[in-house]
């Protein structure tokens, strides 16, 4: 998590050792947990903890774990699997973006309140912008929106022009099996009240995901 001066001011001031905070984080995280069971958890270890204050450290720190991940995150290939799927916020179905390269590996993901050209452009955007270098190959489900993104944004310039790009339901089959990680986990709360809160909490899922992949 970094060197061990930034580590202690990370957690300055807590009432709570460090190690336990980072073991309710990434616990509630990884693992298909409610807060009410990583509060009983603890319990059983002689820790009286709210599951609202385990909640308050996911969304302090799961921003942390996630910028200081990207330091030693392996490089992605450049052939992109492309899909999206959703999520519940507060009644409302909402859009989450995802993609993996041809070894599974996780190249990106991006919640959204729409399902159009501009979220998928904004999809892409930070795909690149995160690994530094545009796909060759992006293989896209049937949506015309996220095909008309990617050929909107090869005549900006945003992409290559010789980007491939195609669509293959065999070829996603991979996205579409590594959404179920992300599902499943999500599958087990309670539901999301706020987009920001849910952006946070699936920020964490989706870092721990690839962590899990090894």
């Amino acid at each position: 998590m970094g060197k061990p001066g930034c580590l202690e001011e990370l957690f300055t001031g807590r009432h709570f050792d460090r190690d336990i905070i980072i073991l309710c984080v990434r616990w509630y995280l990884r693992f298909k947990l409610n807060l009410r069971d990583l509060v009983e958890m603890m319990a059983e270890r002689g820790l009286s903890l709210a599951h609202t204050t385990i909640m308050r450290w996911v969304r302090h720190y799961t921003p942390e774990f996630e910028k200081r991940w990207r330091r030693y995150a392996l490089a992605v290939g450049r052939s992109w699997r492309v899909d999206q799927t959703y999520v519940k916020i507060r009644g409302e179905w909402c859009y989450l973006y995802r993609a993996v390269d041809r070894a599974e590996r996780t190249v990106d993901f991006r919640l959204s309140a729409r399902r159009d050209v501009a979220a998928a452009k904004a999809f892409f955007r930070k795909a690149i912008n995160d690994h530094q270098h545009p796909p060759e190959t992006i293989t896209l489900d049937g949506y015309a929106a996220s095909h008309r993104a990617a050929h909107e944004m090869k005549a900006d310039g945003s992409l290559p022009a010789d980007t491939k790009q195609r669509s293959s339901k065999y070829l996603n089959n991979l996205i579409e099996q590594d959404h179920r990680g992300v599902k499943q986990r999500i599958a087990v709360m309670l539901g999301f009240k706020q987009f920001r809160h849910a952006a946070i909490t699936i920020a964490g899922i989706e870092l721990m995901h690839p962590i899990r992949k090894g």
